[in-house]
């Protein structure tokens, strides 16, 4: 009994085997080392890990320490363990050394090995089964005889007693080997139908391993974009500030030479000047009148010399710094870092030139004079008869787009039923419901109604989660990766939804205006 427990305190709840080179968790629980890594390799991805034993979860996954000492317990108790292919049972016969059981005996509740099997009884009431050290299991419970048959009616095994004299007296019985084929029968069907779904199970599940390595790798090399952006415009940034500090010093050291020169000629008169009133005063307080006079003699008429040499030296205006050239030159260099941004930035090329083709415009649809915005009219325009023109109230676009990535801005009417996105110049031109943009397979849109946003290709119009919070609208096209994506220019930039197509024609821009005369769409880029 005590090796039992033993054993049990030994066994891995993973493997149900005694412990190999056994790790403990924060928890405090054990398992082979080999069989826990595997079942956390398996919670990757989900919101946490936990432990199989107490399901006590964990944010992160930590190091698996290994427990030596409950690692040398079970490598004493392993070599108890059987090889493989044996059973683990022996020869009840056997007592001299142990010989593993052949076969066991369920009338005998004895297993037997090869020797004494041979010479055991061979009539029918002694049952030989597999190995087995649960005899009492395969025996009836009240009347001790081996189970032979199942009854029908209470879905449990029965010996020959219960059947003829006890409770199941009367019922409807099967042999066990019957039923048992039975069971395994409805078991085929059973997995004839699991088998087909867990292989769909398993495709989809590395549909989604590889879908998850490409959004990774699109990380990565967005983040190397974004990377070698900011510091291309740090590089910019800082020739830019050198640029500026260079011409502020110019300017000054510009300014400050004839100032410096000026400065000097006014510091020399000055110190003529000090001389001058220094002698001036010695004769005003000379008490002598002869030195007075004759001192006045030798500098002349010294009450006028102030008078005359006031004006030697003229003082220029002063000059100041080109604070606007200055500015410019910064505004200019900022503006060609944000150029640049521009031209790089994931939505792809500013579609600048982008404008309404009047030949497509539908009877009821106004466009303005610089074919830039699309109204609903509630007059008929009488645009002239083509073969390009809508039926509907709506409208194309010029220029199509063949490939590349490009991008668009618009602003929507604050009315609630517009439609904006992009068609295939083969998409319909009359018949009713297949010519609207997005109830087809050869256009996308996004589609605002009341306060909701929807989605639309093919005829299918899923809603989105998102509320309508603002009037300008980003449509976003990367032609080769086959990617249409909508944004909320909202702050900050919200995406509504990304469409992903095997593009096969030039895309349009495309516009439909509700039927009423304040549904406006305009181009803004």
């Amino acid at each position: 009994m005590a090796a039992a427990d033993l054993r049990d305190e030994l066994t891995c709840s993973i493997c149900l085997s005694i412990y190999t080179d056994p790790v403990s968790l924060p928890c405090g629980h054990n398992f082979c080392q080999g069989c826990i890594r595997r079942l956390l390799c398996t919670q990757e991805g989900s919101r946490g890990y936990s432990c199989p034993e107490c399901r006590q979860k964990f944010q992160k996954r930590h190091v698996l320490h290994r427990n030596r000492t409950l690692g040398n317990i079970a490598e004493r108790f392993r070599p108890t363990e059987t090889e493989p292919g044996e059973t683990g049972i022996f020869c009840t016969y056997c007592v001299l050394s142990p010989v593993p059981a052949a076969k066991s005996c369920l009338l005998c509740e004895a297993s037997l090995c090869e020797t004494h099997l041979r010479v055991h009884s061979k009539s029918p009431e002694h049952v030989l089964t597999q190995p087995t050290d649960s005899f009492m299991g395969r025996k009836c419970s009240v009347h001790n005889e081996l189970l032979k048959y199942f009854c029908c009616e209470d879905s449990v095994c029965v010996c020959v007693s219960c059947y003829m004299v006890g409770e199941h007296r009367g019922h409807r019985v099967e042999l066990l080997n019957e039923t048992s084929e039975k069971k395994k029968e409805k078991l085929r069907k059973v997995l004839e139908k699991l088998s087909p779904v867990r292989e769909e199970t398993e495709r989809e599940a590395q549909r989604l391993q590889e879908r998850r390595r490409e959004v990774a790798e699109k990380a990565a090399g967005e983040t190397e974009r974004v990377t070698a952006l900011f510091r291309d415009i740090r590089e910019q940034l800082e020739a830019l500030e050198k640029r500026l500090l260079s011409d502020i010093s110019r300017q000054k050291k510009k300014l400050s030479l004839p100032l410096t020169n000026l400065i000097q000629q006014l510091e020399i008169k000055k110190d003529n000047l000090s001389k001058r009133i220094r002698n001036i005063e010695e004769l005003c307080n000379m008490a002598d009148p002869l030195t007075v006079l004759q001192e006045r003699e030798s500098h002349g008429a010294a009450d006028n010399e102030g008078g005359r040499e006031r004006h030697d030296i003229k003082v220029p205006a002063v000059g100041d710094l080109d604070v606007d050239l200055i500015s410019e030159t910064l505004l200019t260099g900022l503006a060609a870092i944000v150029t640049g941004v521009k031209e790089w930035r994931i939505y792809g090329q500013e579609a600048t030139d982008l404008l309404l083709d009047i030949n497509t415009a539908g009877d009821y649809v106004s466009v303005s004079g610089d074919r830039k915005s699309a109204s609903f009219s509630l007059t008929d325009q009488y645009h002239p008869q083509s073969p390009e023109r809508f039926e509907v109230s709506q409208v194309l676009s010029t220029r199509s787009f063949p490939s590349g990535r490009h991008s668009w801005d618009l602003e929507v009417s604050d009315s609630v039923d517009w439609m904006v996105g992009v068609a295939y110049p083969s998409i319909e031109r009359k018949g009713g419901d297949q010519a609207y943009i997005g109830h087809n397979t050869k256009s996308w849109c996004l589609r605002r109604w009341c306060d909701n946003y929807s989605v639309r290709h093919d005829r299918k119009e899923p809603y989105l989660a998102h509320i309508p919070s603002c009037r300008r609208i980003r449509i976003s096209l990367d032609y080769e990766a086959g990617r249409l994506s909508f944004y909320e220019l909202s702050e900050p930039i919200r995406h509504l939804h990304t469409f992903t197509a095997t593009f096969t024609e030039p895309l349009h821009a495309a516009f439909w205006v509700g039927k009423d005369d304040d549904k406006w769409v305009r181009i803004i880029s």
